[in-house]
This record gives structure tokens, sequence and C-alpha cells, in this order.
């Protein structure tokens, strides 16, 4: 139905519409902030596969050795995403507040008082913050993922490994990498997909703003449906994001599938 109505022209609370065929698809290529929006997305998908997959791999990796206090710190490790997003929404916005956020009175404190902007209504550092904070809040997600995935690696493959002279860079690379890889194709996919339908945190902080600088597909997707009741552009965002998710997706899929069967 999302399909139906890109191709109409309709409020969507009026019972009045009229057929425009592609024209919302047409003015989706000619429209400047949605350009903005695609890039932003694109910025967020490549951010979460570079930064948050490595970092969980490694989080995943201290966890599933022996040292002590494992439990301790997955628990730790895994509170980000037990927080609610408006909730984290709201906190990180109060972090950043350059009156009475922390981080300004950490600046302050080291005398770098000069350097306090309003981070998330600069135009220049509002997305760096709002992927931070995502990064924050989805690591633990992708490490809990991956340690699942670390503990059906049999304990015996590491100890023919030891006794035939491997050290743990070697088994790391011969061993847990190889064994790991449909975890991770998993873990990247969801990483992909999700941050191309990103919303609800860059709304809570930023409201895809300030002039564009957070704008997601989503954000911009949510306005034009639900603020300017454009329910037909909308739809046309939304067929939009669907047909780049799939393709990402599938193509990433088949791209790792072709090397690993290489």
């Amino acid at each position: 139905m999302t399909f139906q109505f890109s191709t109409l022209d309709w409020t969507g609370i009026s019972q009045d519409s009229r057929f425009v065929g592609f024209a919302n698809y047409l003015k989706l290529f000619k429209d400047p902030m949605m350009g903005v929006a695609v890039k932003n997305n694109l910025i967020l998908m490549i951010t979460s596969i570079v930064i948050q997959l490595p970092f969980a791999l490694l989080l995943a990796l201290a966890l599933n050795s022996a040292i002590k206090g494992t439990r301790f710190f997955r628990t730790i490790f895994f509170l980000p995403m037990l927080f609610s997003t408006v909730a984290t929404g709201i906190m990180w916005q109060l972090f950043f507040d350059p009156m009475f956020g922390i981080l300004a009175y950490v600046m302050n404190a080291v005398g770098l008082g000069q350097y306090v902007i309003g981070f998330l209504a600069d135009v220049r550092t509002a997305m760096p913050a709002v992927l931070f904070v995502i990064c924050w809040q989805f690591i633990p997600f992708y490490m809990i993922i991956i340690k699942a995935g670390l503990t059906n690696i049999s304990i015996e493959l590491y100890e023919a490994a030891t006794i035939d002279g491997a050290n743990r860079w070697q088994s790391f690379w011969k061993i847990t990498l190889p064994l790991i890889s449909p975890t991770l194709r998993t873990a990247a996919v969801m990483s992909m997909v999700g941050s191309l339908k990103y919303f609800d945190l860059v709304y809570i902080m930023t409201g895809g703003g300030p002039s564009g600088a957070t704008e997601l597909m989503a954000t911009y997707m949510y306005k034009k449906g639900f603020v300017e009741f454009g329910m037909g552009y909308a739809s046309a965002i939304a067929g939009l994001m669907f047909i780049i998710c799939f393709v990402f997706a599938c193509g990433f899929l088949y791209i790792t599938r072709v090397r690993e069967a290489h």
C-alpha cells in the first residue's frame, strides 16, 4: 500500500486524492534535502560497519577470554542497550548542553572552555555527536551477537592449534575469524539495514537539524508525511528507502558469499 500511496497526491487525512504516477519519485531526485538525507544515511551506514562491528568484536573477544569479572563487564557493556531510546536521547542532549552539560563542565575544568559550543546545534559537530551516541548504544548489541558466535567454537580447535605451535594471533586469523564469519555477516547486514532506516535517536536529539545536518531519510519522511501532510511524497521516500535497503543487503550478501565460496 505504501507503493500505491506513493503514486498519489494525498494529504493522508483527506478523502480526496489524485493519481500522479511517478511524479513523487521524480520529485525525490530533484529535492536537495533528500540528497542530504541519503548522504547522511550512507555516512551512518559506513560508520556503523567500520566502528561498531570492530569494537563489538574486540569486546566480545575480551569477554570470551579467561579474565576475571567477565559477568560484571558483560553487564556493564550491555547497559546502553537496556535504556529506552527516548531516555538515551534526552540523557545525551543534557550531556552535550553547552550551559549545563557534563561535557561543557569538564572542558571548562581543564581549561578548554573557549571551545565549548552547542554541539548538537552546530552543523560541524551535530552529526559526529549523533554518530558517537548511536555507536555507544549499538556496540553492545553486536557484541552479544558476536559473543554468541564465539561460544559455538570448540575449545579443542584452539588446543590443537596451540600444540601445533600457533600463537593467539594466528589462532584468531585461522580459527576464530573464519568460524564467526557467518555471524559477522549477519551483524553487518543488520547494521547496514538498520542504519539506512534509522529514525528514533536522531529525531529525539536533533530532529534532523541544524539546517538538515543530521537529516536522515526516515526523519525527512516523517516530516513530509506527518508534519507537512504530504503522505504521497512521504510514501515515495519510504519506497525509496525499501529499495535502497534491499539492494544494499542483497549486494552485500552476494559479494560476501562469493568471496567465501572462493
